[in-house]
């Protein structure tokens, strides 16, 4: 079947579908710009609603995606009607009338078909009076109902018959959604440029934009609706994919200092290790290495499960600069993260002769002057502020670069070109690693050491904390530590949720009574987690009350069990990360989740912690987050231009992303335009993963 045959809009059929005759005199392409309000029906009033669903242009009109259709239904004659099942009747208006019952304005129309009469009900549409005069045909879609025919969709007249797969879009309580249907369709003629070569739709059985737009906003059937969509998204995805392909070719021309094959120090290294790296490190080792080898900047994204060892790669890479007689640096977000860093690359770093330094905001001034000088460098933002001066950066990691901003993950490699390792703790799923990370390269370590066991997670209700508390005292009565995480730190008069100073103090009277119990938080001075972190990882302290401080960098394997309270307030990928700070050790482990009671939690909150209950895997709950929170609410505000992203699904649409991304390489240099239409799309737009 060719893609004429698949792909026609309402009223239009035959081998001149390419060439579909739109009403004249309707806006041309720069006139999507236009707004809505030049469209007939559109009022101040109604433009003030449109608004305030972020519709302020004909573009967005046609950007805005139906998010259902409405199902065909069987015909029936008015005569036949019985029960109370979806039926399609079609008839004359005799009469109207229009009353109050209560809240609602109810508009009744007296139809006949011949057969018999019916009272068809609408509701709070008083405006409809003026249109369904008397003598006019009408087809109406609903069911019967207590006040006659309710009406779900109707066509007037010699309206387009939307009644079948009328598009149901996302509208408000003060803009109806046949009202919204109604002004999508006014914008319907206006017309779309095609940036996509002809010879590339068809190789691709792609429809013409505007086709496509169509089929979209008035289809005959599901599948001409997803023929749409599916169109509208390549070219989101394609456009995308132009663009990283276009960063990873600037990046070519970049020069890096080429490090040579792994020498004498980094074989020390793997023997001063007190364990056998990982199939998994291993890989990422050599794919490093290959990259190293190169002139060409290495731009590399490490993502790992929790506790998989990614510190152990990063550090080979920051040796590998030091063997070349460079430096190499590493940035993380928090001073708590580049403290923990720090204390787990000293202590090899002392035996291979490397130094190291610790460089923060809270860094006193003769360290801060020396720590440039260093062969490693651990710090945050305070590697990249004014006065900080490498003397030869070969390698930079930045850890969690996802909570850095643009302009200061920019900063670090700024003036020079430096081989970067970004590094992740929270693993990507495979759609998002090709958008978000799209012009990195990845390197996974899917599985920690082989002697780890899984974490045993369990979900309870606040009814039942004292039987969490009861396990938890086992493992300390056995000599083992444990964490309880709190969602704040103090008291809030907004909010219900626990506070870690209040619970701490609570705890150290009831339920650690007799126990030794610490508190972290991040308004703690640094030497004071320093010394409270030196105190729980020497055994000092039996329990840690914190706050999500302690998500990522803390790694104390004698702490066996964690109590999360109000689990429910945390996101998916930040419990997982909170889980993994038990289970460092040899011995098995559990984590407590205790949440509100079931009745009282959301839907997404009900499968987010059943999903963390259910696998320890952190890429397959990467994928139930993709799934539960949408990939805008993923990406957020760190990659504005891709939560514009209007009618790719991430998950869904795998094989248009990569096919996508395939092409992008083959038309990189294309030239007219696709290109002009990269340049328009991504102009404005914050996109800088690296």
């Amino acid at each position: 079947m060719t893609k004429v045959e698949v792909l026609l809009p309402v009223g239009f059929a035959g081998a001149e579908a390419d060439e579909w005759s739109r009403p004249r005199g309707f806006p041309r392409p720069e006139a999507l710009a236009r707004e809505v309000d030049v469209l007939p029906g559109v009022g101040p009033a109604v433009k003030k609603k449109l608004q305030r669903l972020g519709l302020r242009t004909i573009g967005d009109l046609l950007t805005h995606r139906p998010f259902r259709y409405e199902e065909p239904v069987p015909e029936r004659r008015i005569a036949d009607l019985e029960g109370d099942e979806d039926v399609a009747i079609s008839g004359e208006v005799l009469s109207v009338s229009n009353r109050r019952r209560g809240p609602l304005q109810m508009l009744t129309a007296r139809i006949s078909d011949g057969t018999a009469t019916i009272s068809a009900t609408w509701f709070n549409q008083p405006w409809l009076q003026q249109q369904l005069l008397a003598g006019t045909e009408v087809r109406l879609r609903g069911r019967q109902g207590k006040y006659g025919f309710d009406v779900r969709s109707f066509d007037i007249g010699d309206a387009e018959a939307t009644a079948d797969f009328a598009p149901v879009y996302p509208a408000s309580e003060d803009l109806a959604a046949k009202k919204l249907r109604e002004i999508v369709g006014a914008a319907l003629p206006a017309s779309l440029p095609d940036p996509l070569p002809a010879d590339l739709k068809q190789r691709e059985a792609l429809p013409g934009r505007d086709d496509a737009l169509w089929a979209l906003h008035r289809p005959r059937s599901l599948a001409e609706a997803e023929a749409g969509r599916r169109r509208l998204a390549f070219d989101e995805l394609l456009l995308l994919q132009l663009w990283l392909a276009r960063r990873r070719r600037e990046r070519e021309s970049e020069v890096a200092p080429a490090l040579g094959p792994p020498g004498e120090l980094v074989a020390r290294y793997r023997d001063v290790l007190p364990f056998q790296l990982t199939e998994h490190q291993e890989r990422a080792i050599a794919e490093i290495d290959g990259d190293l080898e190169r002139t060409v900047p290495m731009q590399r994204l490490l993502q790992g499960e929790v506790g998989s060892g990614k510190t152990v790669v990063a550090l080979y890479g920051l040796l590998r600069a030091v063997e070349a007689r460079r430096q190499g640096a590493l940035m993380a977000p928090t001073e708590t993260l580049a403290e923990q860093h720090f204390l787990t690359l000293e202590e090899p770093c002392r035996l291979l002769g490397v130094t190291c330094a610790l460089l923060t905001s809270s860094t006193a001034k003769r360290e801060r002057d020396l720590a440039p000088h260093a062969d490693v460098v651990v710090g945050t933002h305070a590697l990249i502020q004014e006065g900080v001066e490498f003397r030869d950066l070969a390698v930079a990691v930045v850890d969690e670069q996802h909570r850095f901003g643009v302009e200061q993950r920019k900063a670090l490699t700024e003036g020079r070109s430096p081989h970067v390792l970004h590094m992740t703790a929270t693993p990507i799923p495979r759609t998002l690693a090709l958008t978000v990370y799209g012009d990195l390269a990845v390197s996974e370590i899917v599985r920690p050491p082989a002697d780890r066991k899984p974490i045993t997670t369990a979900w309870v209700t606040e009814d039942r904390s004292g039987a969490a508390y009861t396990r938890l005292r086992k493992h300390l009565d056995a000599g083992r530590q444990a964490y309880v995480v709190c969602p704040l730190i103090e008291e809030s008069e907004t909010t219900q949720a626990r506070a870690a100073e209040a619970e701490a103090e609570r705890l150290q009277k009831g339920e650690l009574r007799g126990y030794r119990v610490g508190l972290l938080h991040g308004r703690l001075r640094p030497a004071e987690r320093r010394e409270l972190m030196a105190r729980f990882k020497a055994g000092e302290l039996d329990v840690l009350v914190a706050t999500t401080v302690i998500e990522v960098g803390v790694d104390v394997p004698n702490a066996t069990i964690m109590i999360v309270q109000e689990a429910d307030r945390f996101g998916l990928a930040q419990l997982h990360q909170l889980r993994g700070r038990v289970g460092r050790g040899s011995e098995q482990s559990y984590c407590l989740l205790i949440s509100r009671a079931r009745e009282d939690l959301t839907d997404p909150a009900i499968e987010r912690l059943e999903a963390l209950v259910r696998t320890n895997d952190g890429f397959e709950l990467a994928e139930v987050d993709l799934d539960i929170r949408g990939s805008g609410h993923l990406l957020g505000t760190r990659q504005s231009g891709l939560t514009d992203l209007h009618f790719a699904h991430l998950r869904k649409d795998r094989p248009l992303l990569e096919r996508a991304r395939a092409l992008a390489d083959e038309l990189v240099d294309a030239e007219g335009p696709l290109s002009d239409e990269v340049e328009q799309a991504f102009s404005e737009r914050d996109l800088s993963a690296a």
